[in-house]
């Protein structure tokens, strides 16, 4: 790209006040691909599956669809924002735009804070994966101790965090070719699967109504059960904003961003429901209790026999790789926004980008360590972890309801305007922006409500889990506000050598 080119890409940029200084090198497909590897339909669908057809039945199906359009919502909503603000933490950022810096600053705390705990979350699935391959995997007992699962998913988890703490220090061409690779097998792995369980159905569509009796008995009866089990889907299909936050780093941004942002979330929806259509099609017994133990797992082992099986499996521990190493570099992006507004502790340092890797080497560093110690929790409390993995997720949802409000009501009083030549919803704004409100209030709630099997699932039965949802949010955002009314709000500002006009050295030339 010309350099008259990449001073076209910054306008946006020095509007908002800030100096270019992280570099422009990503294509169209790596910003897709950052998307696709935060959703990350393998990892997602692998680890979930089991406790949507556990809660659910084979019917829980259908909360793919549901999530997916609630969520299409957002992300329309999201591509105008794209393609007006293509700026780092983008939530972050557009939150500040809309709703003002103290809901900027609350989205941006409640995003960052989730991140950190979606990192330790996703490490965790290489024990759902990797031992299943080979018994060499368990590293710590047999898997039979009452602590040895949890204890070598820390382990594993542990390494993996290392990683992408490294490749994501040594600059974002490497994070990207990395990403763009993994993503690339994840898509073909993924269709292979597709086409292989196809192969394999005996029986028909019919058995996505099977409900196996659940929810009978309950006030709500199998409706009460299927927004449970819609929590499988829910805790899937997010993170599609990871194509703008490396807004500053695309080529392109205003145009590629929004671009991204719908196709990887519209390829993840429909890779992700054909691979949860066919396994409840081909699996031998859709009764079988492993079905709702080991999930799709089973199924691909059950279904492809072990060597096919193990191929499938090492392309899903390649997929967590690259979504883990997707949220790491989103979190990334987040913290050096805030920092760069002054708006963490230690700013300047969190803010500064290294001259040699461009890139913002002590977000990455800090945030790998503060994922592996949110790792250490699971060793002896892995009921507690699976709480706050939960929460983590709700913490998104409530941050992406922290842009999605403040835009319906600029919408309302007239004050949003798309930019002219790019995306735009037209005429479509208000009522799309309005669903996308509606969704995130409600799947919120949802997530959130005190089912025993979510955030109590096994004994003893304590009331501070059940309602650790809303403890815990309640204290993260009254905490994380109160810290900014009282300290943050009179420090906030966008640091001297960050500002537009600065001529400090590590701004990048193209």
């Amino acid at each position: 790209m010309t350099g008259g080119a990449h001073e076209h890409d910054d306008e946006s940029l020095a509007e908002l006040g800030y100096k270019p200084e992280l570099k422009r090198t990503l294509g169209n497909f790596h910003t897709f691909a950052a998307g696709i590897s935060y959703i990350s339909i393998l990892t997602g669908t692998f680890q979930l599956f089991y406790f949507g057809v556990s809660q659910g039945g084979p019917a829980y199906w259908w909360s793919w669809p549901m999530v997916f359009f609630g969520q299409l919502m957002v992300a329309l909503c999201f591509c105008e924002l794209a393609a007006r603000y293509p700026v780092a933490g983008s939530i972050y950022n557009w939150a500040k735009q809309l709703g003002g810096p103290h809901v900027g600053w609350l989205g941006g705390w409640m995003m960052l804070t989730a991140s950190m705990v979606s990192l330790s979350a996703v490490a965790l699935a290489y024990q759902v994966t990797l031992p299943q391959i080979s018994s060499w995997f368990q590293f710590i007992g047999d898997g039979t101790g009452q602590t040895d699962a949890a204890a070598n998913a820390v382990l594993l988890g542990t390494v993996l965090v290392a990683f992408t703490t490294l490749v994501n220090a040594f600059g974002v061409k490497l994070m990207a070719r990395i990403n763009s690779a993994g993503v690339a097998i994840e898509l073909i792995a993924a269709i292979v699967l597709i086409i292989l369980l196809a192969a394999h159905v005996t029986r028909g569509p019919g058995a996505l109504t099977e409900t196996f009796g659940l929810g009978a008995g309950q006030d709500l009866g199998y409706l009460g059960a299927f927004l449970t089990a819609s929590l499988a889907s829910a805790y899937v299909m997010y993170g599609f904003d990871t194509a703008s936050s490396l807004g500053e780093e695309s080529k392109d941004p205003g145009r590629n961003a929004p671009r991204a942002i719908l196709r990887a979330l519209v390829a993840s929806f429909a890779i992700g429901g054909l691979i949860l259509l066919f396994a409840l099609l081909a699996v031998p017994d859709l009764h079988a209790k492993e079905l709702s133990v080991d999930g799709l797992q089973y199924v691909v082992l059950s279904t492809l026999g072990s060597t096919v099986g193990q191929i499938v499996l090492w392309c899903v521990v390649v997929a967590i790789t690259v979504c883990e190493l997707a949220v790491h570099t989103a979190s990334i992006r987040l913290a050096y926004a805030m920092a760069r507004d002054n708006n963490l502790p230690a700013a300047a340092r969190l803010a500064k980008v290294s001259p040699r890797f461009q890139t913002p080497v002590l977000p990455a560093v800090i945030i790998g360590l503060v994922a592996v110690a949110i790792l250490l929790i699971n060793v002896n409390q892995p009921q507690i972890f699976s709480v706050i993995t939960s929460i983590a997720i709700i913490m998104i949802y409530l941050a992406y309801l922290l842009v999605t409000l403040p835009m319906l009501v600029q919408r309302l009083r007239g004050g949003w305007r798309p930019v002219e030549g790019r995306f735009s919803l037209g005429r479509f704004g208000l009522p799309v922006n309005v669903l996308a409100v509606l969704w995130g209030a409600g799947m919120s709630l949802n997530l959130a409500w005190p089912r025993a099997a979510v955030y109590n699932a096994t004994g003893p039965q304590h009331w501070y889990l059940r309602w650790g949802a809303f403890l815990f949010i309640g204290v993260v955002a009254l905490g994380g506000f109160a810290y900014y009314w009282f300290v943050q709000r009179k420090r906030t500002g966008v640091l001297a050598t960050h500002a537009a006009g600065s001529t400090d050295s590590t701004t990048p030339h193209p």
